[in-house]
């Protein structure tokens, strides 16, 4: 079996409901450690940074880079290694980025992290439950925000790839089960089939 690279966690600051604004995208790794922390331009006019949530003021976006100069970077980041985030399917999206299913690691999605009545919780209240910290009391750090969901990750990291591994079993299984089911009727089909010369 392969060793898979360590894994990374990423973090935009965005605002879903304004223009999906990223202008600070965040990628830390396995130990937590800061590996890409850039401002990005954004590729609309922004008539309000909501500097109170975000923590970005307009000042920041004079060393704020390209868009496409970002996302070829963060891409670069995150091949061919576990991602680890929050709501990562935003993320990407916002990011105009791809990632394959199997590599994400989404602390919204894992079973074990939703409520009882199966709704995703906030990265702050896992953050609060699991790791005993709080994050996001005034404004998103996208660092720090990056850093719980890989403390989260980390702490459940055994358990969680553990039942991936069990998932792509069961799958396999069921996928070699209907190859036998679909290759047995064809071979059936074939004996009821009478050649008449």
């Amino acid at each position: 079996m392969k060793k898979r690279n360590p894994p990374s966690a990423l973090n935009p600051n965005w605002d879903s409901l304004k223009q999906n604004l990223n202008p600070r995208v965040t990628v830390v790794n396995a130990w937590g450690n800061v590996v890409y922390d850039e401002y990005v331009r954004p590729l609309e006019p922004v008539v309000d940074f909501r500097t109170n949530i975000s923590g970005i003021h307009p000042w920041n976006m004079k060393k704020a880079k390209n868009f496409m100069i970002v996302q070829k970077k963060v891409a670069e980041l995150i091949k061919g290694r576990i991602l680890v985030g929050h709501a990562l399917h935003n993320d990407l999206k916002v990011l105009l980025l791809s990632h394959p299913k199997k590599d994400i690691r989404d602390t919204s999605e894992y079973k074990p992290f939703l409520s009882r009545d199966g709704r995703r919780r906030a990265l702050k209240d896992l953050a609060a439950e699991i790791l005993g910290i709080r994050i996001q009391q005034k404004q998103h750090c996208p660092i720090q925000d990056a850093r719980a969901a890989m403390l989260i990750y980390k702490k459940y990291q055994k358990a969680w790839e553990k039942s991936i591994k069990r998932l792509d079993k069961l799958k396999q299984k069921i996928k070699k089960k209907h190859k036998k089911k679909s290759m047995e009727k064809a071979a059936a089909e074939s004996d009821e089939t009478v050649v008449l010369s």
